[in-house]
């Protein structure tokens, strides 16, 4: 059905379960209710193995984008991939407190993992979703194992202000196709994933509450920091200076292994990612 917005809820839906189609055929979603309203979490993997959360990008992203990377994290892992509250996802609003904090956010994860029963968890997240699991770590570092960071934003640097204004029309006004000529802008033009790029246009116009935003961590605070992070970047983000981002994490986090993934970009993250990524991140969180 068509909002006023011009937001059709079947179409998106249609599209989420599409992309969802993509996992693990032994996966299952559950609808986890939260003071900040209900979390849609899809989970494969062995029940008894450690969990792993999972936070997507920002942006009209999902947890379902997780997609190429879960059958290799779910060999070792209990994979719980949630989408981010107040965000395009699965879940029906249900008139929840929205997060308008950093605290809150921390509040939301906390409450998330105790309805799903999880204490200690390996946190990872990309872009948005990687400053939301950052700020996390820092702020309940006692419930993080360990921390994997795809090219994620405002954590050690800013935007490029070419991103910017690229950004700014399907920001102000979004339209699948102002989605789809971003995305075809930041990645360079090459081939994306059909199913996935429908669903980036079919969130266009989500009823999504604002995004909690703020400045990046203090340098003290990362040094501070003894959770061990993957730090793993595009090599041709257009979103930042991946090298740049690299060298800041580095100076600052004392328990930081980095990387840069060549010939993929930012918004290409983690559903285009080169092969062996999965490989790289059950590495890391096996320690």
């Amino acid at each position: 059905m068509n909002d006023r917005s011009g937001y059709d809820g079947d179409g998106f839906r249609a599209a989420y379960d599409r992309v969802m189609a993509k996992w693990p055929a032994e996966r299952e979603s559950v609808a986890v209710p939260t003071p900040f309203g209900t979390t849609w979490v899809t989970l494969c993997g062995p029940r008894d193995a450690p969990p792993l959360l999972l936070l997507p990008g920002g942006g009209g992203a999902t947890s379902a984008s997780w997609y190429a990377q879960a059958a290799d994290l779910a060999r070792g892992h209990r994979v719980l991939a949630a989408d981010i509250v107040g965000a395009p996802g699965r879940a029906t609003p249900d008139g929840g407190r929205r997060p308008r904090t950093v605290a809150d956010l921390v509040a939301w994860l906390d409450a998330l993992l105790d309805a799903l029963g999880v204490g200690r968890v390996d946190l990872g997240g990309h872009s948005y979703g990687g400053w939301i699991a950052l700020h996390y770590a820092l702020r309940a570092s006692g419930r993080v194992r360990r921390l994997v960071l795809l090219d994620p934003t405002r954590c050690f640097a800013g935007y490029r202000t070419a991103y910017l204004l690229h950004a700014l029309p399907m920001m102000l006004r979004p339209s699948p196709h102002r989605v789809r000529a971003f995305l075809e802008w930041e990645t360079g033009g090459v081939p994306l994933d059909p199913d996935w790029l429908r669903l980036q246009e079919a969130a266009a116009g989500f009823p999504a509450a604002r995004p909690v935003t703020g400045p990046r961590p203090q340098a003290g605070a990362l040094r501070a920091l003894q959770v061990p992070v993957l730090l793993l970047l595009a090599g041709n983000s257009r979103t930042h200076d991946s090298h740049r981002v690299a060298a800041r994490a580095g100076a600052t986090l004392p328990r930081v292994e980095t990387g840069v993934l060549p010939d993929v970009s930012h918004h290409a993250l983690p559903q285009a990612a080169p092969a062996g990524l999965g490989r790289r991140l059950t590495g890391f969180l096996a320690g």
